[in-house]
């Protein structure tokens, strides 16, 4: 259905959302230089770093510089998640697995008396944002359109440079919106559609997948333009 130029259908309404958040997140991305995509805002950022000086136990990439990534946790901020994938029948064993986390873990998230990790939300650049969302939506192409068989955390070539990082990016976006813009009625109620394996993917419809990536999309996205407007104003007004 179509209603003076806007789609009503379920994909429809998907595919415009992302659209309108990639065409803002273009224009908030333009003339971004090396400096301020590297750029640290506070002592002990979560960026992209060279293999050998990486400070997180869990970073990774397949390339000399790698996107760090902490000691396994749930945030607190995912909480609700856990409860709703306990809530949609996932066992506590299988969300356990999906978070890396034992089960004990798991148990005490959802009694809510986990105490979330100290580096459980950390500052980041905006290099790192960009090459988690990069990341994730590369692995979630895989899981979904690709061979299904690729390590998704070895599918980035994370990057120092601005423009090539950006490139890339947009070449991915490019080759994700062709897959989900062919996507059938009945693939969107399919259950493990994709098989992306650092999610719920597997036991969700991917209707579902779909509106949790334009959701990832659109809140890193707003993080990058944030960063982008506090670096802009903290250099015209030093302090």
């Amino acid at each position: 259905m179509e209603i003076e130029g806007i789609r009503t259908d379920r994909l429809g309404l998907l595919l415009d959302q992302f659209d309108q958040a990639r065409a803002m997140a273009e224009v908030r991305l333009r003339g971004l230089a090396d400096e301020e995509y590297l750029w640290e805002p506070v002592a002990g950022c979560w960026s992209i770093r060279r293999r050998d000086e990486a400070v997180t136990p869990r970073a990774y990439g397949p390339g000399d510089w790698v996107l760090d990534k902490g000691a396994a946790d749930i945030p607190a901020n995912e909480y609700a998640e856990v409860a709703r994938q306990a809530a949609g029948g996932m066992t506590i064993a299988k969300i356990a697995e999906d978070w890396s986390v034992s089960v004990e873990r798991v148990e005490q998230v959802l009694a809510h008396t986990g105490e979330p990790a100290p580096d459980e939300v950390p500052v980041t650049t905006i290099a790192w944002r960009l090459g988690h969302l990069h990341s994730c939506l590369a692995g979630q192409w895989e899981g979904t359109f690709g061979g299904r068989r690729l390590e998704p955390n070895q599918l980035v070539d994370f990057t120092p440079s601005a423009d090539l990082a950006l490139k890339r990016f947009w070449a991915l976006i490019e080759r994700w919106r062709e897959g989900i813009g062919a996507v059938t009625e009945e693939q969107l109620d399919t259950v493990g559609f994709s098989q992306y394996p650092y999610g719920s993917d597997a036991d969700d419809p991917f209707i579902a997948v779909l509106a949790g990536a334009n959701l990832e999309f659109i809140h890193h996205m707003a993080e990058i333009a944030l960063l982008r407007d506090l670096r802009r104003a903290r250099f015209a007004n030093p302090a």
